[in-house]
């Protein structure tokens, strides 16, 4: 029984973490959007404005990769065969290396930004 609650329990906290994913992916692609609008694509020759966009976005993007990865976790942890432990490692190398791409981008951007 206690088992049974804890597994419900897992897919659930997994569940909400999808959730919270798509919900940062959302706001992150609105907020982006929304400041793409009102600082004017066509008034950005140097593409400053985009960049900046890009930036905040891929912060929301790192974040939620995060939230995927412990959602990903909880499930191999409580379903641990042979073949979800290497989805897992897969799916985290791939995230990692995103992550790491993403970072260093974000780094360069704000470096630029003084």
């Amino acid at each position: 029984m206690i088992e049974a609650f804890f597994l419900e329990g897992a897919r659930t906290a997994a569940l909400l973490m999808d959730v919270v994913v798509v919900l940062l992916l959302i706001f992150g692609a609105l907020e982006a959007l929304l400041f793409l609008l009102l600082r004017g694509i066509g008034s950005d020759p140097a593409g400053d404005v985009r960049r900046r966009a890009w930036l905040g976005f891929a912060v929301w993007i790192v974040l939620a990769l995060e939230f995927a990865l412990a959602a990903d976790i909880i499930r191999t942890a409580i379903a641990p065969s042979w073949e979800a432990i290497g989805q897992l490692a897969a799916i985290a190398a791939i995230r990692t290396v995103l992550n790491l791409f993403l970072m260093r981008d974000i780094n360069e951007q704000q470096a630029r930004r003084g």
